[in-house]
């Protein structure tokens, strides 16, 4: 039995309560992305102000290019949390899913070229760990 003195709230409860949060206990976003789908910044900016998580994501994404993987590895969510904080930031237009120009022959804009996947990923994972001591 709890004491009176201990604090019914805990820090430790903070982490599985906060992605529930975050998605308003929406457990499926409204458009489909993949891990490796590529988001970049849209043209407008969203009306209400935004959880730290979906500014971070944004910020993120005006600086170029970035896939669902890399998002969710920079904002600190899991991958279904992450999808669905990046589909309400498409929903106002502050987003957008990044089609690659498939057209021009170039083998480095498709998404499905493994290589090149891997390289991006690569790349991803150095930035975010650079900073980490």
């Amino acid at each position: 039995m709890a004491h009176l003195d201990d604090p019914a709230w805990v820090v430790q409860d903070e982490h599985d309560v906060r992605p529930y949060v975050v998605t308003g206990g929406r457990t499926r976003p409204r458009h489909a992305m993949r891990l490796v789908s590529l988001l970049a910044a849209g043209d407008a900016l969203p009306a209400e102000p935004l959880a730290p998580e979906a500014e971070q994501a944004l910020r993120l994404c005006r600086g170029g290019q970035r896939s669902v993987a890399e998002i969710a590895a920079t904002i600190g969510q899991p991958a279904q949390v992450t999808k669905i904080i990046l589909s309400d930031l498409i929903d106002c237009g502050a987003l957008i899913i990044a089609v690659p120009d498939t057209a021009s022959g170039d083998p480095a804009s498709d998404p499905d070229n493994g290589t090149q996947l891997l390289e991006s990923l690569l790349a991803g994972l150095h930035t975010h760990f650079s900073g980490v001591a």
